[in-house]
């Protein structure tokens, strides 16, 4: 099964780690959290700073949160740093035989199903928030 990029759990850990040490967070330190490339983690930063969820103070100032970590959902975070359009989570294979009964009808019938799931997924994201990962950090 195709999987998400990591980017949305290195997000939930950047926002996580900056709500548990406000103004201490410089990327270098995040870097080493997430055990991953600085590089890496200011390409998150960034996309977590264009959808204003945090601000980026230049050299070793760190980052810090711009709203309440319980206002921030874990769907927040997966529109920020997933490079998936809004709108349907799944694609569709194009040009289906019209001719096949399973051809002809399989988008419509696969495509409530899915946006069943998508929904299911969005909901449970937008249900948890930073503040929680907090709680559950440690």
């Amino acid at each position: 099964m195709k999987q998400f990029s990591s980017r949305f759990s290195m997000g939930v850990h950047i926002l996580t780690l900056i709500a548990v040490m406000p103004g201490d967070c410089t990327g270098d330190i995040i870097a080493g959290s997430v055990n991953t490339n600085p590089v890496v983690i200011r390409r998150i930063m960034a996309q977590l700073k264009k959808a204003g969820l945090i601000s980026v103070r230049p050299g070793v100032g760190g980052a810090t949160l711009l709203k309440d970590p319980a206002s921030i959902s874990l769907l927040e975070v997966y529109h920020a740093v997933e490079v998936i359009d809004e709108g349907p989570l799944f694609n569709f294979h194009q040009n289906s035989s019209p001719r096949c009964p399973v051809g002809r009808t399989i988008e419509a019938s696969l495509a409530a199903e899915l946006a069943e799931a998508q929904a299911a997924m969005e909901q449970k994201l937008s249900s948890v928030s930073i503040a929680k990962m907090m709680g559950q950090a440690g």
